[in-house]
């Protein structure tokens, strides 16, 4: 068990120093803003999405080690998966980071967040992109919180 929570921390800690798809998208289809006032985190999305599916998205932003490499590990899972798809993962992310449960499908790499559940406080920081990442979807105007 120790050897799979190093394992987690170190996915984690890599995500936060080497973040993948870091950057902005022009023109973007879909973009949004996210903040959790409970720690300061901020990030933005550009997305572009094509025939109901996105093809493309990136973030920007600063955060704690959780947010950051949660959203890093986000865009990786989430490129090339139709919206719908997208819509369900974020359901089972959700509980994932709540209740450490993982039988709400095939979550791969997102695993590593597993123990976010144990950290109440951290749920908000794990969950910061992809309530980011469903207001974009959704078209909505307004900074999507955590609260």
């Amino acid at each position: 068990m120790d050897d799979l929570r190093e394992l987690y921390q170190e996915v984690i800690l890599d995500h936060n120093q080497n973040p993948q798809n870091f950057g902005q998208i022009e023109p973007a289809t879909h973009s949004g803003d996210g903040y959790n006032p409970l720690c300061g985190d901020k990030l933005s999305l550009t997305l572009q999405v094509q025939d109901d599916k996105v093809t493309d998205l990136r973030f920007r932003g600063s955060g704690c080690a959780i947010s950051k490499a949660s959203a890093s590990i986000m865009t990786t899972v989430v490129k090339g998966k139709k919206v719908v798809e997208v819509e369900a993962l974020f359901g089972a992310f959700h509980s994932l980071v709540t209740t450490g449960d993982t039988d709400d499908g095939d979550l791969g790499k997102l695993a590593v967040m597993a123990g976010v559940y144990k950290y109440p406080a951290r749920v908000k920081c794990a969950t910061l992109a992809w309530h980011t990442l469903k207001n974009c979807l959704s078209k909505k105007d307004e900074v999507a919180k955590t609260e």
